[in-house]
């Protein structure tokens, strides 16, 4: 059992004894699609590495975040708020993510290396600017950064 998962069980436990039911249930909705994407992608018997597992925890925070988004436009705090306590768990998981100035300087240097011309090559630096930070940063906001700083 990978070590995400053996923290997942082990904190499943933990909420279990401590009576607390949101994050339990948000726990155990993370072991469920942990397994639904196991079994989809065929790797039941040996289970998916921490790096899937962290990549599957990415997807999860930002459905959260835009279910959120959707109740406050919607005008349902209520829910929204639940969504982002569940981020916020989920988030517990995944690395730090990076600030926005720690970001630039990775911009920064990649773009210092590739040398693009213009926005034609906007997604070569965002596929290096990716593969340096993994997952501590948003790829939208990659996205968003890269192209301010190429059109600048």
């Amino acid at each position: 059992m990978g070590s995400i998962k053996q923290r997942l069980q082990d904190d499943v436990k933990s909420a279990m004894l401590a009576g607390d039911s949101a994050r339990l249930e948000c726990l155990r909705g993370l072991k469920s699609a942990i397994l639904y994407a196991e079994v989809a992608a065929g790797k039941r018997e040996e289970g998916l590495g921490d790096e899937e597992i962290m990549a599957l925890f990415a997807k999860e925070a930002k459905k959260r975040q835009e279910s959120a988004d959707l109740y406050v436009q919607g005008g349902a705090q209520e829910r929204a708020d639940k969504e982002l306590t569940e981020k916020g768990i989920i988030e517990e998981y995944l690395p730090t993510q990076l600030g926005e100035a720690e970001l630039a300087a990775v911009i920064d240097d990649v773009i210092s290396q590739v040398k693009p011309e213009g926005l034609q090559q906007m997604g070569q630096v965002i596929s290096q600017v990716k593969a340096r930070v993994g997952l501590a940063a948003d790829g939208s906001v990659i996205a968003v950064l890269v192209k301010e700083r190429l059109q600048g």
